[in-house]
């Protein structure tokens, strides 16, 4: 039997704005006034949609909802709410109201899920950085979807209560059944990368590069012939990255989460490898679109971004690469507010040095004009160069090399020296809340990248020779630091400069 009309019901939840969460109040009246549904608080064309699909799931649920006036205001009213996380909020409300939910202690919970006009409860995108700001909150019951519980289970402090249906949190709610909350989830095993360095034969000269920029996390760039193994090289970076701390794997998560790539799955703990394809378009790339989503250089955040065939993509789209590059960070900006995303990637990137692909090369005749060389290679700017520590040539095999059947270096060989590199790093810097040579600041290049008179002098020659810029300056000094902690050593010596400015020397060779 239906029972008294309440005043007033409050149901917490929660919104997000990039990665940050935003408490809301779902304040629910209903009325025996003129029949009308009403919802304010400055919500978005899904969560207006959203009285037919609670209409639906509370009729199909086996609740009668008669004729009356239902006003939901989502407060507070200054932001704007987004999506459909709101359904089971609004529902739960509405029967609260009326009475068929009898809980005292009901703004205890907050309460997060997407409706299915039958009533089922649908996953949402975003579950993890919600439950975050909930818990900094001090809201520690969470009813949320069951097929976001893997995802929310990742916070042990949060008692999160996974639901089915609209009628099983009803239930829930009045007493009638129990849900176990932090449902233990089977403990992720260690991915094991199915890809190594031992497959590829020879280029020495470009694992070197790689494991420098591993090392240091460098932005690099690959240069060479179809067929010398550009993509092969890219691909086995990733097994040579060190693991992703916890803290780490949380940020990669709650990226993946509000992209809604998460879906019954815990936290990410192998780094990520985007590889966009060349026709991808600057909101692809960079985020955005009409919910402002993540894009690739954020759902590479702690990992890598590799764009093979660099000079294939659109100029003005690699443009938009530079600012996050120096920044680590990309700002979306909208009428009424400001996205932030995260984006602290390795840049790795793959070209030919000709548009038939055979310029400078002894194993092929080039077919191509100065002007179309010209025109291929300006493609790719001189500040977005500039932004790339690493420039490496990858010369063809020959065969010799193809059939030795010598074994090569494993990943996990060139892993132990990485890993070693970076703990020396991440002790140096831990004071300055940053993790790699490649996030030093000029004052931290200063003090850290100290030369002595012999390096300086080598250094300016190159400098004048090369014709190189301030910014390609500190990225030499950078990437000799990292040399210089893969050799063991505590200050940079005359060596390790010279192997670093032959990684700034294809700036002379081909732009």
């Amino acid at each position: 039997m239906q029972g008294g009309i309440k005043i007033l019901t409050i149901i917490k939840s929660i919104t997000l704005i990039g990665l940050n969460g935003y408490k809301v109040d779902v304040q629910v009246d209903v009325s025996n006034n003129m029949p009308k549904w009403e919802i304010i608080g400055l919500p978005d064309n899904s969560i207006r949609e959203s009285k037919e699909r609670v209409k639906a799931a509370i009729k199909n649920s086996g609740y009668e909802l008669r004729s009356k006036k239902i006003l939901v205001n989502l407060a507070p009213a200054e932001i704007k709410k987004e999506g459909s996380a709101f359904d089971l909020a609004i529902a739960i409300g509405i029967l609260n109201n009326i009475g068929y939910i009898q809980n005292d202690q009901i703004d205890e919970y907050a309460i997060l899920g997407e409706l299915s006009l039958n009533g089922k409860v649908n996953e949402i995108s975003g579950i993890l950085p919600m439950c975050i700001e909930l818990k900094r909150l001090g809201i520690n019951k969470v009813i949320l979807p069951k097929g976001n519980i893997k995802e929310a289970t990742i916070l042990k402090e949060l008692q999160t209560y996974g639901v089915e249906n609209l009628k099983e949190a009803v239930e829930f709610l009045n007493g009638q059944i129990k849900i176990e909350n932090n449902i233990e989830i089977e403990k992720q095993k260690k991915e094991i990368s199915q890809i190594d360095f031992s497959e590829v034969k020879g280029q020495e000269n470009v694992k070197r590069a790689l494991e420098i920029a591993a090392a240091g996390g460098h932005n690099c760039l690959m240069i060479g012939s179809p067929g010398s193994g550009k993509t092969m090289l890219a691909q086995r970076i990733s097994s040579i990255l060190p693991d992703m701390n916890f803290e780490e794997s949380l940020e990669v998560t709650k990226i993946h989460s509000i992209a809604g790539m998460t879906k019954n799955s815990q936290i990410i703990t192998k780094r990520p490898f985007r590889s966009p394809h060349h026709t991808a378009s600057k909101v692809a790339l960079v985020g955005g679109g009409k919910e402002a989503k993540p894009g690739e250089i954020s759902l590479a955040h702690r990992g890598i971004l590799f764009l093979d065939e660099l000079p294939e993509f659109n100029k003005n789209t690699l443009e938009v690469l530079r600012v996050p590059l120096e920044d680590r960070k990309v700002l979306i900006s909208r009428a009424n507010k400001n996205y932030e995303y995260p984006a602290n990637f390795m840049l790795i990137a793959s070209m030919n040095p000709c548009p038939c692909g055979y310029y400078g090369s002894s194993e092929k005749e080039c077919t191509c004009s100065s002007n179309e060389i010209n025109k291929y290679l300006r493609k790719i700017s001189g500040p977005l160069l500039d932004r790339i520590d690493i420039q490496v040539e990858v010369s063809s095999i020959d065969y010799n090399k193809i059939t030795n059947t010598s074994k090569e270096e494993t990943s996990e060989e060139i892993k132990l020296r990485v890993d070693k590199a970076r703990k020396v790093q991440e002790e140096r810097y831990k004071k300055y809340n940053i993790y790699s040579n490649s996030e030093l600041t000029p004052s931290l290049i200063e003090k850290y990248c100290y030369l002595d008179e012999k390096s300086k002098d080598m250094l300016e020659k190159a400098f004048e020779k090369l014709h190189l810029s301030s910014r390609a300056y500190s990225r030499i000094l950078k990437v000799a630091r990292t040399i210089s902690d893969l050799n063991g050593n505590e200050n940079i010596t005359i060596n390790e400069i010279a192997e670093a400015i032959q990684y700034r020397s294809l700036d002379k060779k081909y732009f």
